[in-house]
């Protein structure tokens, strides 16, 4: 799950570009959080957003594939951001904010 210090800066910058973003370093990957929320993270050099009602049916429009840490293969809730996604800034912010909603929810 190892994140090099070269694509933590590229998280850093595309998802600033929309948003104040913070990171954690966590068990080799990246946390990411906005608005003191848990709605992304990054391993393997893969941006994953965190996935609800509100925003899998764009993911699942686009063939993304859940984030699957564990050896059985179980997934969890967030899913690969695709490429274009990352770098087109009206496309991000929709995403961001879709995600950032959905991590509010669960937090309630």
């Amino acid at each position: 799950m190892p994140v090099t210090d070269a694509f933590r800066a590229y998280v850093e910058e595309q998802l600033g570009r929309v948003k104040p973003v913070t990171t954690r370093k966590m068990f080799g990957g990246l946390g990411i959080y906005a608005e003191g929320l848990f709605f992304a993270l990054a391993a393997d050099n893969v941006i994953y957003f965190k996935v609800g009602e509100e925003n899998l049916a764009d993911f699942e429009a686009r063939g993304c594939e859940p984030f699957r840490p564990y050896d059985d293969g179980r997934a969890m809730k967030y899913y690969e951001v695709p490429g274009d996604v990352i770098e087109d800034v009206e496309l991000l912010e929709t995403w961001v904010g879709k995600a950032i909603s959905v991590a509010r929810a669960a937090k309630r």
